[in-house]
């Protein structure tokens, strides 16, 4: 069965994580999908560890790189050098007949190019052009570089709202904010098709790490807007402490999650064998739990400590409770839930079968689809080429003068 945006053709000047995350998706749902490199490739193919792991994977057949194939997969490679002009009009040629460009390179960059809107939208007018930057076009910051790590996870709030009062500030996982982010991205595109399905019209987006991780935490900033900023809590004083974690007997812990604590609390004192908390006019109702939260919390520390977290899990089964056990990423890997659901799909790589993580869009008629692995760099150069209309002459003059592999 044919993908969802099949037809649909995407060429994006990408490199590292947060406009191929994007493009990837796209990419699954059927869209063909052409990554435009430099004939030194995406730096993120040089990447070979990440947090002291390898990225590297031994296979029966060779070597895979497993954080540069799960943003890559399904697309095409491209590899040109831009800076010489038959190269940029290899890439002139191509966004004729795209639907679709986006980019993660610095705006002066794409300007130098010849790759930026301007230029673009005269060549297509129809074009969707989607530019993501770190911190945005204009302000004191615009020609910063700004990876996740810098641009989101630092100065939107998110490492500094983060962890307990007066501990050092969190680190954050790999690319995480860059993921979060790239469905910004997908959605202004494809709302950007909408308008252009209805007017002919092309369009421009502009998307920034900061921005977008701003609107992530929008609860805390909005609440520092109006003048109420929020302050970090420990969590041994959450104000409602079935909104809270414990530690179990087998040092694990356990989230419960029953927001609205008045409907629960109850059932909750009986389910736990502590009957005795319900009628305790300390904690009698949402109010008075908050006001002896600490107290409140101090109990359920030494309550959880007696069972250990699959003890618990028996013990709160079966009822209205909203809760899990916090899990390591080899736990996820292995969880029913995330199994029956089809989390993660079967990767054909040239070394050989592994599982990859599915995007988490389900599209029950036209299901997406890891079609075929990331692509060598320039892989699809030749193919390419000849699609445009170049000669087999053409492309060996093109080769010889490194303008393409």
């Amino acid at each position: 069965m044919p993908g969802l945006l099949e037809g649909l053709k995407v060429v994006s000047m990408e490199h590292m994580e947060a406009i191929p995350a994007a493009s990837v998706w796209l990419a699954d749902w059927g869209a063909e999908v052409i990554k435009v490199e430099p004939l030194t490739g995406d730096m993120w193919r040089g990447t070979r560890r990440v947090r002291g792991t390898s990225t590297s994977v031994q296979l029966a057949g060779g070597s895979m790189q497993f954080a540069f194939e799960i943003l890559n997969r399904n697309k095409k490679s491209l590899a040109l050098d831009l800076k010489q002009e038959p190269g940029t009009e290899i890439a002139h040629k191509l966004i004729k007949g795209t639907d679709i460009f986006m980019s993660n390179y610095e705006a002066s960059a794409l300007t130098k190019l010849k790759m930026d809107y301007a230029t673009l939208s005269q060549i297509n007018p129809g074009l969707i052009y989607a530019f993501l930057s770190g911190y945005g076009r204009v302000g004191p910051l615009k020609d910063e570089g700004g990876y996740d790590r810098v641009a989101a996870w630092a100065r939107a709030g998110f490492q500094y709202m983060l962890g307990e009062p007066g501990e050092t500030p969190p680190m954050q996982r790999g690319g995480m904010m860059d993921r979060t982010i790239a469905p910004h991205a997908i959605a202004g595109v494809l709302a950007a098709l909408w308008h252009r399905e209805k007017t002919g019209e092309g369009q421009e987006l502009e998307i920034s790490l900061y921005h977008s991780a701003v609107w992530t935490i929008a609860l805390d900033i909005e609440a520092a807007v109006i003048g109420r900023p929020m302050t970090k809590v420990a969590r041994t004083e959450a104000q409602n402490p079935i909104w809270n974690f414990y530690r179990t007997k087998d040092d694990r812990w356990i989230s419960l999650g029953m927001l609205r604590s008045d409907r629960y609390w109850s059932d909750f004192c009986k389910v736990i064998g502590k009957p005795e908390l319900d009628k305790d006019l300390r904690f009698v109702d949402m109010n008075s739990r908050r006001e002896n939260c600490v107290e409140l919390i101090r109990i359920l520390d030494e309550l959880f400590a007696t069972k250990t977290i699959e003890e618990w899990e028996n013990t709160l089964k079966g009822y209205d409770f909203i809760y899990s056990r916090i899990q390591s990423p080899e736990e996820v890997v292995a969880d029913p839930q995330a199994l029956a659901n089809d989390f993660f799909v079967d990767l054909h790589h040239p070394a050989g079968g592994v599982k990859t993580i599915a995007t988490p869009v389900k599209f029950i008629q036209n299901p997406a689809e890891v079609r075929t692995s990331a692509p060598e760099i320039g892989q699809h150069n030749e193919e390419i080429l000849l699609e445009l209309g170049y000669s087999w002459e053409d492309i060996a003059q093109l080769k010889e003068k490194e303008v393409i592999l």
